[in-house]
């Protein structure tokens, strides 16, 4: 443990000796040694090796009619064990300054069990407003998410990401405006896989938006006093799939771009033992932020294979109830609908979960909570209905089930 401590003293620029000798700065080490077992009943689109889990993945018949992806999977993991520190510095004028770093050891791609980037920003506030600069929550996740022992933390209903950003924030009584400007490092927008015109297989690159040099903008406001918040946003992006077209002729350039438009409402009450939130998100095109979407291809020149696009809106829905402190059940329910593109998609729709119609998860688990420790379990119970036939707008028109059973089991130090 001592090594690890020493590392993430390293990762701040300074040892333990020099944190001492610093007049006006406080340091506070957090963190959490986290074991995961879980068990699915079937194959999933997951990433962390199953441990973020999002939804079962649709039929796949071999020759004799047996479905390759039924069959069952799980793992134990130590891959989300975090250590952060919490810093507060000396005023800059009349700002109070502090700042954070945390990290875990997930790794980042198909690579794990190395040190991950979670929080890494600056704040300064001078009492009704505040500027925050760094990598933290994407405003999309926000202050309101679901308090469950899955990982996923409620995604693809639940925007999940941690995203570097500028955000701004004035409060006066009980209200808070929320300003950011946003761009993308771990959690990525989905393109297409080639340059091909037409191309319909996908991948996830910070190309697509360091292309397109608009960052994203998030605008927000809640209203919040002891045991409430309650609050909207309004979030755009705009993304630049290709910038050359290669065709059977030559190579182009091409000058392309989709942008979306989407809004949540949530709201999250707690009083004694209760916790009731919600949220609900119209969302379009926000591969990025570990949901279902993507978009269109609307039409193709002829010549130089440029592309149109039309974005693909989704409608989500979560509700999460607990109750206790010591002993603590809680549910969880998660409703997605895929609404199709805003304009006819002839060629073809490219992003995470097109094929979906629709998706449902309820969750029950129970934990137990004493100081420094947690142990919990939680059944999850996840219906995916796959689209048979689609319309013109790439919404399914009739669609068959897929379900899956997944058991987590998860015991939780904290220091």
């Amino acid at each position: 443990m001592k090594k690890v401590f020493m590392s993430l003293a390293l990762l701040v620029g300074v040892s333990g000796s020099v944190f001492a000798q610093k007049k006006g700065f406080d340091y506070k080490f957090y963190g959490q040694v986290r074991t995961d077992l879980f068990y699915n009943t079937r194959s999933n689109s997951e990433t962390v090796d199953g441990l973020f889990y999002m939804y079962p993945l649709d039929e796949n018949l071999d020759p004799n009619g047996h479905d390759l992806n039924g069959v069952g999977n799980g793992n134990f993991y130590t891959l989300y064990t975090r250590l952060g520190v919490d810093v507060t510095g000396p005023m800059l004028g009349k700002a109070k300054t502090s700042a954070k770093v945390e990290v875990d050891f997930r790794g980042s791609g198909t690579t794990y069990s190395l040190f991950r980037i979670r929080h890494v920003y600056f704040n300064l506030d001078w009492g009704k407003s505040a500027l925050l600069v760094g990598q933290t929550w994407h405003p999309l996740y926000g202050d309101v998410a679901p308090e469950i022992l899955n990982l996923n933390m409620g995604a693809p209903y639940q925007p999940f990401s941690r995203a570097p950003q500028i955000r701004y924030r004035f409060t006066s009584n009980n209200f808070m405006l929320t300003a950011a400007a946003i761009w993308q490092s771990q959690y990525l927008s989905v393109g297409p896989k080639t340059n091909k015109p037409g191309e319909t297989s996908t991948r996830k690159s910070q190309e697509f938006m360091k292309k397109s040099c608009v960052p994203e903008f998030y605008l927000g406001v809640d209203y919040k006093r002891p045991g409430l918040i309650a609050g909207a946003g309004l979030h755009v992006s705009s993304i630049t799939p290709r910038t050359q077209s290669e065709t059977e002729d030559a190579v182009y350039f091409v000058n392309e771009r989709v942008t979306g438009i989407s809004g949540e409402a949530h709201v999250k009450y707690t009083k004694e033992n209760w916790l009731v939130s919600a949220k609900t998100v119209l969302g379009t095109n926000l591969t990025q932020t570990s949901t279902v979407g993507g978009y269109g291809i609307t039409s193709i020149d002829e010549v130089t294979g440029k592309q149109q696009y039309s974005p693909l809106r989704t409608s989500s829905t979560w509700v999460n109830v607990a109750y206790g402190k010591k002993w603590r059940p809680a549910l969880f329910f998660g409703y997605l609908k895929n609404l199709g593109a805003t304009k006819e998609v002839p060629y073809g729709a490219l992003g995470t979960g097109t094929t979906l119609d629709q998706l449902f998860t309820g969750t029950a688990e129970l934990t137990y909570n004493i100081p420094h420790w947690k142990f919990g379990a939680e059944y999850s119970l996840c219906n995916a209905w796959y689209g048979d036939e689609f319309d013109a707008k790439a919404k399914a028109i009739n669609s068959h089930s897929i379900l899956n059973h997944r058991i987590v089991l998860v015991a939780l130090f904290q220091f």
